[in-house]
């Protein structure tokens, strides 16, 4: 009784997003395995394995979770279908027998519904995880979140490769080098605005002030201040990483907060670690930033909720 109410707690994951492209081209990056490997992040490898005359077609998949960690599985289609009203729908169950898998074993579809301006390619699918309650909680907070996000991530994937021919390879790299330079920028305003400012309050941030005429005690508020304004523009910047304004602002600010240093001490751009030499490393980091935030993919685009009933794995033929 207690796994039935367990199981109704799980809510199905679902994922659609428009592909304003054929039908058959979209279907051929979806279900042949090495294309769909490609763009998809939840499976680092897909293998068909032999099939036998009128048995279901079973692949084995394998996907690293850490630096030498590779779980896998094996699935197998519960084949495709070509309806009267023109949709078509692929479906299969997946298992693994690998206990560091928190996935026991699940089911699920792809659905290809053609409208005036595309298709809505979208999928449904629910598995069982292992390890108990522990399992549970650890699925229900963590992973069933993660791959819900994962899977929306690599339908926009695939909705750039083949609506603006970006290949997977390229979205995926820029999308590292755009997370990888907003999180350089978000540490280093982070870091800048709490810890030398906020906190110690560093004296020759306080020095840089009294050389323009403040007094001590002013002085050391507005560092203060400073440092919370930065620290907040970290937040903003995490939070607002798909516009371009945070990169603008950082760029132009480094060299403006640069020449305000040297005013009031030319001496300070000598020393290490001086306000110039930060204001191009984060002046390069914005730019990498804002280069790179067209043409990413984004978990958030597809849609994650349906926007009309979808049916059950079990209500499909």
């Amino acid at each position: 009784m207690r796994n039935s109410r367990t199981t109704r707690r799980r809510r199905p994951i679902y994922v659609e997003s428009r592909m304003r492209v054929p039908m058959e081209q979209l279907w051929d990056a979806t279900q042949d395995p090495d294309e769909h490997q490609r763009w998809d992040v939840r499976f680092g490898s897909i293998t068909y394995l032999p099939k036998m005359e009128g048995e279901p077609q079973r692949f084995t998949y394998a996907t690293t979770v850490a630096p030498g960690v590779t779980v896998g599985g094996t699935g197998e289609s519960l084949g495709d279908r070509d309806r009267p009203d023109g949709t078509r729908w692929s479906g299969l169950r997946f298992w693994a027998k690998d206990r560091r898998s928190i996935i026991d074993a699940g089911a699920g579809y792809w659905r290809y519904v053609p409208t005036d301006d595309g298709i809505r390619f979208l999928t449904r699918y629910d598995y069982r995880p292992r390890w108990g309650r522990l399992g549970e909680l650890v699925d229900r907070v963590v992973f069933r979140p993660a791959f819900g996000w994962a899977t929306a991530w690599s339908f926009d994937r695939l909705r750039l490769w083949l609506e603006e021919g970006i290949p997977p390879e390229r979205s995926r790299d820029q999308a590292i080098a755009h997370a990888t330079a907003v999180g350089g920028l978000v540490g280093v305003f982070a870091y800048q605005g709490l810890v030398p400012k906020v906190w110690k309050v560093d004296q020759d941030e306080v020095a840089i002030w009294q050389g323009l005429g403040l007094s001590g005690s002013r002085a050391r508020k507005l560092v203060r201040t400073v440092g919370a304004v930065e620290a907040g523009f970290a937040v903003a910047t995490a939070a607002r990483s798909g516009k371009r304004w945070p990169f603008v602002i950082a760029m132009a600010a480094m060299p403006t907060l640069a020449i305000g240093a040297a005013t009031s001490d030319r001496s300070i751009l000598t020393k290490a670690f001086n306000p110039g030499s930060l204001g191009i490393a984060v002046a390069a980091l914005a730019g990498v930033a804002l280069a790179t935030r067209d043409g990413r993919p984004s978990g958030r685009r597809p849609l994650r909720t349906a926007p009309d009933r979808q049916p059950d794995v079990e209500e499909l033929p």
